[in-house]
């Protein structure tokens, strides 16, 4: 199963999230940076995942963000499911497959699926975030390699 960038990118923030101490809020822009992402693509996944309780969003000088639950309270699949569009293994219908209705490839691609999900719903954001001081450090850009220019 293939992500999307949507869902790559969400997985980014939360995890930048949960490396910082609690009492510190994060930016949209900071965010951004930090990854290379655009701010409008990033503020479209705070959206959703603020909206869903997965982080908190404040605004205003003194605003920012933060996890809204635990990093052990957000589980993976969770994440998944709210940022991928469409869970489809395969599409049948566009164009529309001509063995569609004989065909036993959406059937075994489905069960790869939900086995795929089963396993990484056993794993949450704390997972990730450990150990928290070297993923810290790297997102701090401490710990920042660049590949050589030629």
């Amino acid at each position: 199963m293939r992500l999307t960038k949507h869902t790559d990118y969400a997985f980014r923030v939360l995890i930048y999230l949960a490396s910082l101490p609690e009492e510190r809020l994060a930016t949209v822009q900071e965010v951004a940076e930090r990854f290379d992402v655009s701010r409008s693509h990033v503020m479209k996944i705070v959206q959703k995942l603020a909206a869903a309780g997965l982080i908190q969003s404040s605004r205003g000088q003194q605003g920012g963000l933060r996890l809204g639950q635990p990093s052990r309270a957000i589980n993976l699949r969770t994440v998944i499911e709210l940022m991928e569009a469409t869970l489809a293994p395969v599409n049948c219908d566009d164009p529309v497959c001509l063995i569609r209705k004989n065909c036993t490839l959406k059937n075994i691609l489905f069960e790869a699926q939900q086995h795929f999900l089963e396993h990484v719903g056993r794993y949450t954001l704390a997972d990730l975030a450990e150990p928290r001081v070297s993923l810290a450090r790297l997102l701090s850009g401490g710990g920042r390699s660049r590949p050589a220019q030629s």
